[in-house]
């Protein structure tokens, strides 16, 4: 659940710190304190784009850091290990966003990506906003609301993919047979062309070795003259390092008499006596063993003269040209596999019927959810004011795509005696608002996201409708964490615990406070909803006996 909230410079918020507690708390105020910012700001912290200037006016940057305790989230705890980091009963999101549009994100105190804190936010909340209903008329997300009613999602994401298989496959096919002789063409020179690589047997590693044997090869003379030079400077020349080292130690033997302080000296020549005869062996050891073939140096030129030429061939570099060869085999395999018609058809065959079994499961999940589904939201009509409405799902048999076997449709009447229309033909916009709350009351108690924020879905209802909402949510609060952003007395005085947006002057500037109402003050409130500008004790008493039976 969402435990706190801190905000810093965020539009017309300088600094906020907010406890959050569980169930169903309201969360309302004058139009224009600022009410949606803090739907803004989560949205943020959850990875949401930044579209504006959300930095508040003269200041650097603004901060916004959100906690959740995740003891009991599967999925947030499951995404954190997946990405290997630590994994603790609390997490906290944190984004900090600049004047000049720049932003920063962290998980748990550790730099992430703004897609990072979208893909665990979806694990964390659920908003609904107040114009969630208009995407309702949308095929696709009527489609959406059946499958996680049906807790159909993971298979209805499986039979996509299971579909693009399928259809990959059978675009090859289409393709092949379209283009046989041209795949034929192409699959000949590919072979003669991997044969050639292939006689070539090339390697990265030999390319390094010819290189280094080349440089020492085709440098011999120079190489031999420079070594023997050294041989004669070190140990074989009339003056030479080893004697003149010898010399200087039987004096230094000498002087240690006189001075003891002479003997580490004396002992650190020692050390290079013994270094400089090693070296002077190894130079022996290498002139001797230093073969400057000739033939060894033609043999060497032909194999890079033929490696060069087989690279500039096909227009790459030399190392490139064991990579060239492993895509050409691959692709000659594709293209193999296209020439065999029986075994790409049993491919395609076999990948149809993975599909078919899929989506047919798909069906009959939403076939069972529809009915269902179909009865709830019926139930929920009678009680939002749709007395003798009734609300239906159509599932219309299509061709085979991505999302299954049937278009998803709802359909509603508004009363009794007529006939169930498609909801984007038939539905008002008050009918549109409360059929809407009823499918994400309905739906969201089946979901595993344990905190939902409804932004004003209330719009567009009243009087014993909107009381009947704010039961609703009162139950789904009983099992979800439910904040609501309400302008509607009988729903906010539904809920669990209460909050109160109000802006201010300070120094010139528009501020926004939010803050948790007592007993007392919430009655106020209440009665602000009530009764606007002029609040009578007759509006408290009726405040308070909302409040009561709330």
């Amino acid at each position: 659940m969402l435990q706190a909230l801190s905000i810093r410079d965020f539009v017309i918020v300088d600094a906020l710190d907010l406890e959050f507690a569980s169930g169903y708390t309201a969360l309302t105020g004058e139009t224009g304190a600022g009410k949606s910012i803090l739907i803004d700001a989560l949205s943020l912290s959850l990875g949401a784009r930044n579209e504006g200037d959300v930095t508040r006016r003269g200041c650097e940057k603004a901060e916004i850091s959100t906690t959740f305790a995740i003891a009991g989230n599967a999925g947030a705890r499951a995404w954190l290990q997946a990405q290997e980091m630590d994994v603790d009963d609390t997490l906290v999101l944190r984004r900090v966003i600049y004047a000049d549009g720049r932003s920063r994100a962290f998980i748990n105190g550790v730099t992430a990506t703004v897609g990072q804190l979208r893909e665990i936010g979806e694990a964390l909340i659920d908003i609904y906003s107040q114009n969630a209903h208009h995407s309702l008329l949308k095929t696709a997300t009527q489609r959406e609301i059946l499958d996680a009613y049906a807790q159909a999602g993971p298979l209805a994401r499986e039979v996509s993919q299971f579909f693009k298989a399928w259809y990959q496959l059978h675009q090859q096919q289409l393709a092949y047979e379209k283009n046989a002789s041209q795949f034929a063409d192409e699959l000949a020179e590919l072979r003669d062309k991997t044969r050639e690589l292939k006689q070539l047997s090339f390697s990265e590693e030999e390319w390094l070795t010819l290189q280094l044997e080349h440089t020492r090869l085709s440098n011999g003379a120079s190489l031999l003259s420079g070594m023997e030079l050294c041989l004669q400077l070190m140990s074989e020349g009339e003056v030479n390092a080893l004697e003149m080292l010898a010399q200087t130690q039987a004096k230094l033997v000498e002087l240690q008499d006189m001075d003891a302080q002479l003997q580490p000296i004396a002992e650190t020549l020692d050390s290079a006596a013994i270094q400089l005869e090693e070296a002077s062996r190894q130079l022996n050891r290498y002139l001797q063993k230093t073969d400057l073939d000739p033939e060894r140096l033609a043999e060497v030129e032909a194999r890079m003269q033929a490696i060069h030429g087989t690279a500039r061939k096909y227009r790459i570099k030399p190392e490139e040209l064991p990579d060239l060869l492993k895509q050409d085999v691959a692709r000659m395999t594709e293209l193999e596999d296209l020439a065999d018609d029986g075994a790409l058809a049993k491919q395609v065959h076999a990948a149809w019927q993975t599909y078919q079994q899929s989506a047919q499961a798909l069906t009959a999940a939403r076939q069972l959810a529809a009915q269902t589904l179909a009865k709830t939201i019926t139930e929920q009509m009678q009680a939002l004011s749709l007395k003798g409405g009734q609300f239906a799902v159509a599932l219309t048999p299509c061709e085979a795509a991505a999302y299954g076997l049937e278009q998803v449709e709802f359909l509603v009447a508004g009363h009794a005696g007529v006939e169930p229309r498609p909801l984007n033909k038939v539905a008002s916009g008050g009918e549109l608002s409360r059929i809407s709350l009823a499918l994400q009351v309905t739906t969201a108690s089946l979901g595993t996201v344990p905190c939902m924020i409804f932004d004003e879905v209330d719009v567009g209802i009243g009087g014993g409708v909107a009381e009947v909402v704010g039961q609703l949510l009162n139950a789904l609060g009983q099992h979800r964490q439910v904040l609501v952003i309400t302008h509607l007395a009988q729903v906010a005085s539904q809920a669990q615990q209460h909050l109160q947006v109000s802006k201010a002057e300070q120094d010139g500037n528009t501020l926004s406070r939010i803050r948790a109402l007592n007993a007392e003050e919430r009655v106020e409130e209440i009665a602000r909803m009530l009764g606007g500008l002029h609040i009578t004790e007759t509006t408290r008493n009726h405040a308070r006996e909302m409040l009561r039976v709330g």
